[in-house]
């Protein structure tokens, strides 16, 4: 059986005692201590998982500049966003999920301790990369310690290579000119803004240049799909919830978009909950757009 959007924690203890094929990953983060999320992942972790770091596995490198301003990279290491977290190439993604033993015929099981906001990320790269069998741990590791659940500390031993294969993508990458080719068409784009409303409005802006939003977008802060309980909103009320943000518009024209491609997942994922068909993500988000001064800023 695949799971996917989710799976809860029992069903993940089943998963574990039938020894399915299984990679359970813990994908922690701070944005403001980046080094944070280790840190936590060494104190206590779902035994067996691998640590994900947005910086370093879920996100390209920026690379340095030569003295002509050109960065020097391989073709298999371009990053396929902008960003301030540029989504790696689908094949430097799959090198990294072949070193950490991921293979083809596993399901992925993903968590983190912050509402689903980083372990979206990966949640939906391995969806992008053609692997369909990944789920969310529904509460985080929270509501696996809270079920009474052992947890590891340290580091898990090294695991060996595997060859993982790329499938033709299961979800769909909007650029930057994706979105601005089509603005102002609700028919066939609706842009839907992941980040906290003063951040929306411009009213703040602590991270990118500029503040305001992509014009007629739409806002849905990311916490606004857990419960508090820690796990997503029930099907139903999430359906109502996005039924009544789109008012009519065409859920298959959704783009999410937040302040560098991560925290747009968990709204992505909770449509898929809810039982819409998937959605696009620009992945470069706030934090491209803006850094070209000819596009449209929107403020309020």
């Amino acid at each position: 059986m695949t799971y996917t959007p989710l799976i809860t924690t029992a069903q993940l203890q089943a998963l574990q005692a039938q020894g399915q094929p299984l990679m359970v990953f813990d994908c922690s983060f701070d944005l403001a201590q980046p080094a944070a999320g280790r840190q936590q992942y060494l104190q206590a972790h779902i035994p067996g998982a691998v640590f994900a770091d947005l910086d370093q596995a879920l996100s390209a490198k920026h690379g340095l500049p030569d003295r002509n301003g050109n960065v020097a990279v391989e073709q298999s290491g371009k990053p396929a966003s902008g960003g301030r977290h540029p989504l790696p190439s689908r094949e430097r993604f799959a090198t990294w999920l072949s070193s950490v033993g991921f293979a083809n015929g596993m399901q992925a099981v993903v968590y983190d301790r912050n509402g689903a906001n980083y372990c979206g990320r990966l949640w939906w790269m391995l969806k992008w990369a053609g692997h369909d069998a990944v789920a969310v741990l529904d509460g985080g590791l929270q509501h696996w310690q809270a079920a009474g659940l052992p947890v590891a500390q340290g580091e898990e031993p090294n695991r060996f290579q595997s060859n993982f294969e790329l499938h033709p993508p299961l979800r769909t990458l909007s650029t930057a000119a994706d979105v601005l080719r089509d603005l102002g068409q609700p028919a066939v784009q609706t842009v839907i803004d992941a980040r906290a409303p003063a951040r929306y409005r411009g009213e703040v802006e602590p991270l990118d240049p500029v503040a305001g939003h992509i014009p007629g977008a739409l806002n849905r802060p990311f916490t606004t799909n857990i419960a508090a309980d820690g796990r997503f909103k029930p099907k139903d009320l999430l359906r109502a919830e996005f039924d009544e943000l789109l008012q009519g518009r065409d859920p298959a024209s959704v783009v999410h978009q937040c302040g560098s491609g991560v925290s747009a997942l968990p709204n992505l994922i909770a449509m898929e909950v809810a039982g819409y068909a998937p959605t696009r993500l620009f992945a470069g988000s706030w934090s491209e757009w803006c850094s070209d001064t000819s596009r449209p800023v929107e403020r309020g």
